[in-house]
């Protein structure tokens, strides 16, 4: 029963897509049970599995594998370790809270819902793929929906041209959706082509006739290819991950999101790339890791510090929340710099927290700008004595983006830096504190301003706090950014499992060195 379970984990999104090709569009209550059905199955596949997965042993389990293309050793192979474990439930979790949220949403519903439950398909694909090949693929189906996701649901926020590059400005239509979608898929089909050469590369020299992960994960590359690999792998995958310079992207494209979109895209997309980089690059290519690892790490701490100051410079609330994003994302790749068990783990518990803590932001910031009819945070204030639970559910969230004790940032960080000073490298650690300190200063003024400041809520006639089904998308986020952040072992006696399979070979140390 057990072998099955990853099969219906990634299948069930997509069954329930394939049904709703069957439904009418107008039927918006069938459409909207089908969606749900498809996110509650894949939720209570991803528990089980989590239940059933056994930590004593680790490695990879539940490993099910049907050919689809034997003359070049192609396979359908599922198998999940203890990473795949924490965002598999991580993914189920924001598509479930993504569909109540977006439980409202009428303008061709069918269409929208198709597209999110493949895309998230694709993401649990990526989390147990354990053939490369198919890793790229389900990459792919996880990111290309985004596309039409922006394009048709989305919202413009048009920056009124001007300068010397005016007419290039308006040609290019600088802030609409369509911008956003176009930018968001080029930059990442440019990463997808570095991660295709590297992949084949990896092949080619391998001569195993094999994408399995386990096999290619034996192979001793030449020196050119774990140098030259890597970086093709960390740029390819680091562009999903927002990785600077390459996360210009990732603002706009949050900010023209759908709600529900938002919080995929945050809280689960961003952690393809990351997750890549770190399962792909790192693992397949060790002594590239630890060549660049310098590179990887130096860059980290230029996302930590400037998308927080990036942050704490916009006005507009949904580029707070995706700057801010840039930087914790950075916290993740300075975690897999260090190359030890403390930075890996806490970079795992990074992508799980952030993903909460972002899709809590994102379906809040829908919620405000529903009711507010805006998203500009000098014009909002005292919007806590309309929207009580709404104000105290992003106060949650910010206080675990500055990483306050007992909820889940402040673990994340914590592993991270102390993994960092562990290293031998105290200015990642100090570039990371820097960076908590400047989230603390932006995340607390946002919130003052728009919920318990004396403000202009007089002048907004439709504020009303959190009903119906947007309870069930505030209160799962809140109380998982609690309970991991009094009860890490949660999420952790996964993530440390597969940190202990993996490191020793990536690291050139072995497990007990690395304590």
């Amino acid at each position: 029963m057990t072998g099955h379970l990853l099969d219906l984990c990634v299948a069930a999104p997509a069954f329930a897509a394939l049904l709703l090709l069957f439904v009418p569009g107008k039927h918006l209550t069938a459409v909207r049970l089908i969606s749900l059905a498809g996110a509650l199955v894949h939720l209570a596949a991803a528990i089980a599995i989590a239940v059933s997965y056994n930590r004593a042993t680790g490695g990879v389990q539940m490993v099910s594998s049907h050919a689809i293309v034997p003359s070049l050793g192609i396979a359908l192979t599922f198998g999940v370790d203890g990473w795949g474990v924490p965002l598999l439930l991580l993914t189920a979790t924001i598509l479930t809270v993504g569909v109540f949220a977006s439980w409202g949403l009428a303008d061709r519903a069918r269409d929208f819902f198709v597209l999110l439950l493949v895309l998230t398909s694709g993401v649990a694909g990526v989390f147990v793929s354990l053939d490369l090949f198919v890793f790229f693929l389900a990459y792919e189906i996880a990111v290309l929906p985004m596309y039409l996701l922006i394009a048709i649901w989305g919202t413009s926020n048009k920056v009124a041209p001007g300068g010397p590059f005016k007419f290039t400005w308006k040609m290019l239509d600088i802030g609409g959706k369509e911008y956003a979608a176009m930018k968001l898929t080029l930059m990442l089909l440019i990463g997808s082509a570095l991660i295709l050469a590297a992949m084949l590369a990896m092949y080619v020299e391998a001569g195993k006739h094999s994408f399995d992960l386990r096999v290619l994960g034996t192979i001793h590359y030449s020196p050119f290819l774990q140098s030259a690999g890597f970086i093709a792998l960390w740029l390819g995958f680091g562009s999903l991950a927002g990785v600077w310079p390459f996360h210009t992207w990732s603002p706009d494209g949050h900010a023209a999101a759908p709600t529900a979109v938002s919080m995929l895209h945050a809280g689960v997309l961003m952690k393809l790339g990351a997750f890549g980089v770190i399962r792909i690059g790192m693992v397949l290519l060790p002594e590239g890791a630890r060549q660049w690892a310098w590179l990887v790490g130096s860059v980290a701490m230029i996302n930590i510090v400037y998308g927080a100051l990036s942050a704490m410079s916009q006005k507009d609330l949904k580029y707070i929340i995706a700057y801010s994003s840039v930087s914790h994302m950075g916290v993740v790749m300075l975690g897999a710099a260090t190359l030890n068990i403390n930075g890996w783990n806490g970079a795992i518990f990074q992508m799980v927290a952030h993903g909460l803590m972002t899709g809590l932001f994102f379906a809040l910031v829908g919620l405000v700008y529903g009711r507010a009819h805006s998203r500009w945070v000098p014009g909002m204030g005292g919007f806590a004595n309309a929207m009580p639970i709404v104000a105290v559910c992003f106060t949650v969230a910010s206080l675990s983006s500055l990483g306050l004790p007992g909820l889940a940032g402040f673990v994340a960080e914590f592993l991270v830096f102390l993994g960092a000073w562990q290293a031998g490298q105290p200015i990642w650690a100090l570039a990371g504190l820097v960076g908590a300190f400047i989230t603390a200063v932006y995340v607390l003024r946002t919130s003052r301003t728009i919920f318990w400041g004396d403000g202009p809520s007089h002048d907004f006639h439709d504020l009303t706090d959190a009903h119906g089904t947007e309870w069930v998308a505030l209160g799962v986020l809140v109380a998982a950014l609690i309970v991991l952040g009094v009860w890490p072992r949660l999420a952790l006696d996964f993530i440390d499992v597969a940190t202990g399979d993996y490191l020793p070979a990536v690291a050139g140390k072995t497990l007990e060195a690395l304590r």
